[in-house]
C-alpha cells in the first residue's frame, strides 16, 4: 500500500476498516481466525511505517547534480553486464554521494573495485516506472556513455572481488571445452550468466517459455548445500561441514549478484540444513515466509519493484500448494514417474500457472506449449547443472578431464537447445490479461486449491 504512494492517512482509515470488518465477521461467525485477522491487518500500519522510513531514509543519503555536464568520480560496487555494452552500478565519491547506473562502451573494460573519473551529464531515469525499478537497488541516475578514465583498482571488498574472479575463471573453463552457444547457456543454468546469449538465443527462450532455466534457483543451492555437506562430512565433524555448507552457499549467493530467487533459496536452505543440524522439523511453509520477510525486511521496496521476487515466490508458492491439488484432482500416483516426469510435471505446471498473470503483464507473453517444453526439458537439466559445477571444479585440478566431462556434458545441451529451438517455433500464446483478469485468475486458483484440500481432507 505504502508503495502504491498512497498517503499514511489512508491506510490507517483502509486498515482499521479491515480490522473492523474482521471483528464483526468473527463475532457473527465465532471463528478465532477471524481475530487473527484482525491483529495481521494492524500490522499493516507498521510495515508502511517502516517503507516510509526507509524511502526516506534513502533519498536523504542521496547528493547527485543531475542535467549539468560535471566532471565526477566513483567505484563500481556490482559485477559489470557485459554485452553489446557495459552497465555499471557506480557509488559515488565525495563530494557526491548515492548511486548511478552507467552505460559504457565494450572497451576499455572495467572490473568490480574499480575507482572511474567519469565526464558527462546524469539523468534522472526516463520513466517512473524505470526509475522504481533502479530505485529498489539505491540507484538514482543514469550517465549514457561519457568519457572514463580509470584511476585505481582493487577499491571494494577483496572478498566479492575473489568471488567475481572465480566466477569468470569457471565460465572461461565451460568456453574452453563447449562450443559458445552451450557454454553460454551452461553458464545460464549454472551461474545465472547471460552475458554470452545472443539475442535470437533470447528470443527463442522467451517463446519457449524457458527463460526461467537461466534464473539461479533452489537446484542451484541444493547442489552446492550437498556437494559441500558430502565432501567435508567425510573427514569433518558433522557441525564443521554444516557450516562450511553456509559459507558456500553466501559465497555462491555473493559471486552470482544475489538475485532474488537465489537469495530466497539460500535463505530456505540454511533454513533446511539448519533444521537437519538441530534435529528438528522442517516446514517449506514457514520457510517461505520467513525468507519473504527477511527480504522485505532489508529492502522493502522488492515488494512490489522487483519482478525477479514476485516471480520466484509466486513460482514456490504454486508448487508448495498447487502441485498437490493438480496432483489430487487428476489422481496421480505418488511416484515420480519414468526419468521424474510426473514429478516434473507437477512442478513445472504449478510454477508456471502460478506466474502466468504476471508473465502476461510484464512481457505480454505465455505461451501454452512452454508446459510441455518445460517437462520435456527438466528431464535433463538437474544433470546438466550438476556436471556443469563439476566442470568448473574440475578443471582447476585437471583440464584433460574437464575436457571429457565436457563432451558427455553435450550430449545434454545439445537435447535442451533442441527443446528450446523446436517449441520456439510452437509458440500458442497469450498476451493480454489485464490487472482486474489477473485477480480473477488468482481467485479461481486459489478456490480450486480450498475445494481439493476439503474434499480430499
Amino acid at each position: 500500500m505504502a508503495s502504491l504512494n498512497l498517503s499514511f492517512l489512508i491506510i490507517i482509515f483502509t486498515t482499521v476498516f479491515l480490522a473492523a470488518l474482521f471483528l464483526l465477521m468473527g463475532y457473527f461467525w465465532d471463528s478465532p481466525d477471524f481475530f487473527r485477522f484482525v491483529a495481521l491487518s494492524l500490522i499493516i500500519i507498521l510495515g508502511s511505517f517502516y517503507y516510509f522510513w526507509h524511502n526516506s531514509r534513502q533519498i536523504k543519503s542521496v547528493n547527485i547534480i543531475f542535467d549539468e555536464k560535471i566532471i565526477f568520480s566513483g567505484i563500481v560496487i556490482d559485477y559489470p553486464e557485459r554485452g553489446n555494452q557495459q552497465k555499471l552500478i557506480i557509488e559515488f565519491q565525495p563530494p557526491l554521494s548515492g548511486r548511478i547506473l552507467a552505460k559504457l562502451k565494450p572497451y576499455p573494460s572495467f572490473d568490480y573495485g574499480d575507482l572511474i573519473k567519469f565526464e558527462g551529464k546524469i539523468e534522472k531515469p526516463f520513466s517512473k516506472d524505470y526509475a522504481d525499478y533502479l530505485a529498489k537497488d539505491g540507484i538514482f541516475g543514469v550517465v549514457d556513455f561519457p568519457k572514463t578514465e580509470l584511476m585505481a583498482e582493487n577499491k571494494a571488498s577483496k572478498t566479492k572481488a575473489s568471488l567475481f574472479k572465480l566466477k569468470e575463471k569457471i565460465v572461461l573453463s565451460f568456453q574452453k571445452v563447449l562450443a559458445p552457444e552451450k557454454a553460454a547457456f551452461l553458464a545460464g543454468i549454472t551461474l545465472g550468466e547471460r552475458a554470452e546469449f545472443s539475442k535470437e538465443f533470447k528470443e527463442k527462450m522467451s517463446k519457449s517459455g524457458t527463460t526461467h532455466l537461466v534464473a539461479l534457483s533452489g537446484y542451484n543451492i541444493t547442489v552446492i548445500g550437498i556437494a559441500i555437506s558430502s565432501f567435508f562430512g567425510w573427514f569433518l565433524s558433522r557441525r564443521w561441514a554444516f557450516w562450511l555448507s553456509i559459507t558456500a552457499i553466501i559465497g555462491f549467493v555473493l559471486m552470482t549478484g544475489a538475485e532474488a530467487s537465489v537469495v530466497r533459496a539460500a535463505i530456505m536452505g540454511g533454513i533446511a540444513l539448519f533444521a537437519k543440524e538441530v534435529g528438528r522439523v522442517h516446514s517449506t511453509r514457514n520457510a517461505v515466509a520467513i525468507a519473504a520477510f527477511l527480504m522485505i525486511l532489508f529492502n522493502p521496496k522488492i515488494l512490489r519493484f522487483d519482478l525477479g521476487f514476485q516471480l520466484s515466490f509466486l513460482a514456490l508458492l504454486g508448487i508448495v500448494y498447487l502441485s498437490p491439488a493438480i496432483q489430487k484432482f487428476f489422481r496421480m500416483k505418488k511416484e515420480k514417474g519414468f526419468l521424474g516426469w510426473r514429478e516434473n510435471f507437477l512442478t513445472t505446471t504449478s510454477a508456471q500457472l502460478a506466474v502466468a498473470p504476471l508473465l502476461i503483464i510484464n512481457f505480454s507473453q505465455f505461451s501454452f506449449t512452454s508446459l510441455l517444453a518445460n517437462v520435456l526439458i527438466l528431464e535433463a537439466v538437474p544433470l546438466t547443472m550438476f556436471l556443469g559445477f563439476l566442470i568448473g571444479a574440475v578443471s582447476f585440478l585437471f583440464m584433460p578431464m574437464a575436457m571429457v566431462l565436457g563432451w558427455l556434458i553435450s550430449l545434454f545441451l545439445a537435447y535442451e537447445l533442441a527443446i528450446i529451438n523446436i517449441f520456439s517455433k510452437l509458440s500458442l500464446s497469450i498476451a493480454e490479461i489485464g490487472i482486474f483478469g489477473a485477480m480473477i485468475y488468482y481467485l479461481i486458483i486459489v478456490g480450486f486449491i480450498i475445494y481439493e484440500q476439503r474434499t480430499n481432507a
